[in-house]
């Protein structure tokens, strides 16, 4: 399954996901090949780091960008990651035309709703028929969501995500605003390899069964 992780506003956390994702994945038995298409290089820095520091199991992934599809689609036997964002927006569609789904982190403000609009724009020429191929499964969740419960831009920007035509499933399970998850990314590590019982890591493992609910337990 191709997987693309994006987004048209920075800061939403895409890199952070798409690196606890895979190592979970890969931890879960899984074959995995990430794909770097954000001119940061996070996720490729992220790879690197881990590598050097000797923690497994090491990542696989490319940053190759000619005859992007055709690459994305020849990993039959792997689960595909891509983290890609705006500063290549050319290698965006190209990525989300191939994909199997779109998962679209989204922090809570306004602004980041306002966003979210845009980019379902830019995924489809017409709003009520946003998929490029037709195919792609459109999801998103709520990133570096408030822990304070009281506070409500969380809350209402999950409720204005299922406003949002095009968006096929708003995913109830948050990544809330945590030190842990900045931290481990220093190290090399994810959140459940650093902090294996901590809130973060609980908070992680539910999104990630979720996406793959066929994972756990095999």
């Amino acid at each position: 399954m191709i997987t693309v992780i994006a987004n048209l506003k920075g800061g939403s956390g895409k890199s952070t996901v798409a690196f606890n994702l895979s190592v979970w994945l890969e931890k879960h038995g899984r074959r995995v090949v990430g794909y770097d298409l954000d001119p940061q290089c996070t996720l490729s820095d992220l790879g690197m780091l881990r590598k050097d520091i000797g923690n497994k199991p090491y990542l696989t992934i490319h940053s190759v960008r000619a005859v992007l599809q055709e690459q994305l689609k020849s990993h039959d036997d792997a689960e595909v990651i891509v983290d890609v964002g705006a500063a290549n927006m050319a290698a965006m569609k190209e990525a989300m035309s191939a994909a199997d789904r779109i998962l679209i982190p989204v922090p809570p403000s306004q602004a980041d709703v306002w966003a979210t609009q845009r980019f379902l724009h830019i995924i489809g020429p017409d709003l009520n028929v946003v998929k490029m191929n037709g195919s792609q499964q459109i999801m998103a969740f709520v990133n570096r969501a408030d822990t304070n419960k009281a506070i409500r831009e969380t809350h209402e920007t999950e409720s204005a995500l299922k406003m949002l035509p095009g968006i096929d499933i708003v995913l109830p399970h948050r990544l809330k605003m945590r030190t842990n998850f900045r931290r481990s990314l220093s190290e090399g590590l994810t959140v459940f390899e650093m902090w294996p019982r901590s809130k973060a890591a609980e908070e992680f493992h539910t999104l990630a069964t979720a996406l793959y609910p066929d994972v756990v337990g095999k």
